[in-house]
Order: C-alpha cells, then structure tokens, then sequence
C-alpha cells in the first residue's frame, strides 16, 4: 500500500513531489500518459513559481533551459502598446524572473529531480473508491491501495467527481491554438512577452529558449471557421503575426476550447485533498494556472513544516488558498472577455493606455507576492 498517492504528474503533480521529497515522505505518482515527452506548448513560470523552484534548489537549471522575460506587453493588431508592466523592480525584490518554457522541458525538469522511481506511467486512473483507504483502479488493469490521495488530474478530476462528486465546467466560447517552431524574434522582442488584442481575436507570443518560440492565438467561438487555417484569421494583423503562423508546421499546432472551473465548495474530503486545476482550474488570461498549482504544493510544505495531521493540513491550506485562488480565476474570466470584443476596441484601448504604470505593478506584486 501506499501512503501518499498523486494522481497525475502535470506540473502541480511534479511539483508536489519534489515539495513531498523534501520533507522526506514516500509517495507515488501515478501518471496517464505513457511517456513524459516533448509534446505540448510553452508556458510562463511567473516570479511566484519561480521563487518556490529557487527554494527547491531548481531555479538555475530551469532558467537555462528556458528564456528570462522582463516584461509584459499588450499591443493592438499592429504591435502599437496598449500597456506594459516592466518587472525588474519586482525581479530585484524577489530574487527572481519570470522564465518562459517548454512545458515538457519543466516537466523533465520536475521529474528528473524527483526520481522516475516514484512516477508510474501508463496508470490511467478510471475508478477509485474510498474504503477503510482508497482503493485505485487504473485502465491498464492494475490496482493500487492509499492511504493519502492528492487529486492532481486537471480540470477534468475523476478523483473530483468521483469523490467530492461536484464540479462544473464553464466554456468561455473561446478557439485557442498553441504553436512551437524555431524563429528569430528582432532583438528587442527576445525577452518579451507580447500579447496583441484586435477585434475578437488575440495573438500572443514568447521566446521559450534559444531557438525556439512559443504563440497561441484565440477567436470568438462564433466566427471559428473549421476550414480555415490560423492564418486565414490573422491577415489584419502585424506582419510578424503572419510570419510566425505560416512558418509554424501544421504538426506543431493544438487546437482547445477556453474553458476553466466554476469555484467549488470544498477542495478537500477525508484523506484527500484536491489541487491545481483539479481545484481551480483558470482560464489562461492571466499565465498563472500552472503557476497557481506550484504555489498549491508550496502551501503543502510549508504546512507539513509544522503538522503531518493530514486532514486538518487540509482545511488549513484551503483556508489560506481560496482568497487569492478565486481572485485568480474571476479576473482571469473579465480579461478573457474584454480581451475579445469585437465593438469598442478603439475606447478600451484608449481608456487602458490611461492605467498609469504603478498600478499594473501592484497588481503584479499582487499575484507573484507568496502567501507563506
């Protein structure tokens, strides 16, 4: 038997490892997929994420392999800023930058510093049941019995239906691609993250290492049109827009839905407790749903510091997380819907080159600042 089980090994799951791994507790990780490779998109390890891999010794190896970004940029169609939120003030005060990634180079990353000893792959969960300890039945056939479950299988948790039997999926009525190819970015773009907004469509885009780039593009689910190419939606825009998207190899390009998790009463249930996207899944508006998961685990340490009494671990950690998490989730839905309009552009625009610098910043500070 098990004492610890993890369902999933996204980068919440592997992250609640290495935190696990610290504190010295035996656990398993139980993952679907049958290998941990290169497939996916890039992603955006905030300062609060970064900050939690210093502390697990990790921050290094995960800025050479990634790309530091100093800044955030929104843009209109053609590159001209709307706003911009310059971090270096915020980098020198917690000792870290945001880092953008490959998502399977982190993950690589995560695993190999916990020990692929602990990861079990090809365990697709499809039942689990809770007897005097949980039983878990995976689609391989295997059975496997723990004493302590974390629910870190996405926004689609069998372990949250099965066992906390809730949860519902919201649709931002969003198409979302997400595409990698090698690119030289102008120089001043390599450290940038830039988002342009047009008229119901956003193209957003990063340096994620030497070579390569990360973009992902978003429409108004009304105007998807499925024999359209990305680019057919995208003619209006800067011409870099175009040059990314035509280079970008069909192969390399994932086509999702926008959606997230209406809020939850309770993240936890006997022995069991429930976080990352399982939790509160967010829209992407904000690059902080994966960040949100670390700083889930992070939570998790600094509770077990103190306590290993599971379930009031638990209660407390939801208590601390909740605020911030919701916060998260409902700022990320209004970007997310004012970032598509397709009247009035011209008066957002406007109206948002008026947010003075100062409170762009506070808000940064706002999500990177860390709980504990």
């Amino acid at each position: 038997m098990d004492n610890i089980s993890i369902i999933g090994a996204g980068i919440g799951g592997l992250a609640l490892g290495n935190i696990l791994k610290n504190h010295q507790l035996g656990f398993t990780i139980y993952e679907s997929a049958p290998e941990i490779k290169p497939a996916g998109a890039g992603i955006m390890m905030a300062v609060n994420a970064m900050q939690i891999f210093d502390r697990l010794g990790l921050k290094g190896k995960i800025e050479n392999a990634g790309n530091k970004v100093h800044g955030i940029s929104i843009t209109d169609e053609f590159l001209k800023p709307i706003t911009k939120t310059e971090i270096s003030a915020l980098e020198k005060k917690y000792s870290s930058c945001n880092v953008a990634i490959h998502r399977a180079e982190l993950q690589k990353i995560l695993a190999e510093n916990i020990g692929y000893e602990h990861i079990k792959l090809n365990h697709s969960l499809s039942r689990i049941e809770k007897n005097q300890n949980y039983s878990l039945h995976f689609e391989n056939g295997i059975q496997a019995e723990s004493k302590i479950i974390f629910g870190t299988d996405g926004i689609h948790s069998k372990t949250r239906s099965q066992i906390l039997k809730t949860g519902s999926i919201r649709n931002a009525r969003q198409k979302c691609w997400r595409g990698i190819l090698e690119f030289d970015l102008p120089e001043e773009l390599n450290h940038e993250a830039i988002e342009m907004w047009g008229k119901g469509k956003r193209f957003g885009f990063v340096k994620i290492s030497e070579k390569k780039v990360y973009w992902y593009a978003l429409v108004n689910e009304k105007k998807y049109k499925r024999d359209w190419s990305v680019s057919d939606y995208f003619k209006d825009f800067h011409t870099l827009t175009l040059q990314i998207l035509e280079a970008t190899l069909d192969k390399n390009i994932i086509l999702n839905d926008i959606i997230d998790l209406a809020p939850i009463s309770s993240w936890h249930s006997e022995n069991l407790c429930l976080i990352g996207d399982a939790a509160h899944a967010t829209t992407p508006n904000m690059g902080q749903g994966a960040c949100q998961a670390i700083e889930d685990a992070y939570i998790i340490g600094r509770l077990l510091e103190t306590s290993q009494d599971f379930n009031a671990l638990f209660e407390k950690f939801q208590q601390i997380r909740r605020k911030k998490v919701d916060y998260i989730v409902n700022t990320s839905w209004k970007i997310g819907k004012i970032s598509q309009w397709e009247k009035g552009n011209t008066l957002r625009n406007f109206l948002m080159r008026l947010i003075p610098e100062s409170s762009n910043q506070k808000l940064a500070e706002k999500i990177i600042r860390l709980e504990m």
